[in-house]
C-alpha cells in the first residue's frame, strides 16, 4: 500500500492525506481541515473503493465560483497518484 499527501489549492482543506493499495483501492482517506462533516462523509464512501472510479466520479464538482471543490481536488490528487 502507498501513502500520498496532496496540498489542494482554491479550496478550504489544507491536505488530503490518503492510501491507495496494490488493486488501486483508498483506505485511510483524511481531509485536514475544510467542512468536517462534509469531508468525513466522503472519506467513509470511499474507503476501499476503486481509485479510478472515485477520481471520475468526483472529478468536475464545485464550490461556489471557486472553480474547484475539495472533492474536486481529491479527484486531481487521486489521478496525480495511480498516473
Amino acid at each position: 500500500m502507498q501513502n500520498f499527501s496532496y496540498e489542494p489549492v482554491r479550496v478550504c482543506s489544507k491536505q488530503i492525506i490518503f492510501s491507495v493499495d496494490d488493486d488501486g483501492k483508498l483506505h485511510n482517506v483524511n481531509f485536514v481541515g475544510g467542512c468536517p462533516g462534509n469531508l468525513s462523509a466522503i472519506s467513509k464512501l470511499v474507503e476501499g473503493k476503486d481509485a479510478k472510479q472515485i477520481a471520475e466520479i468526483l472529478r468536475g464538482n464545485l464550490c461556489g465560483n471557486r472553480g474547484t471543490s475539495c472533492a474536486d481536488q481529491f479527484a486531481l490528487a487521486i489521478n496525480a497518484a495511480i498516473n
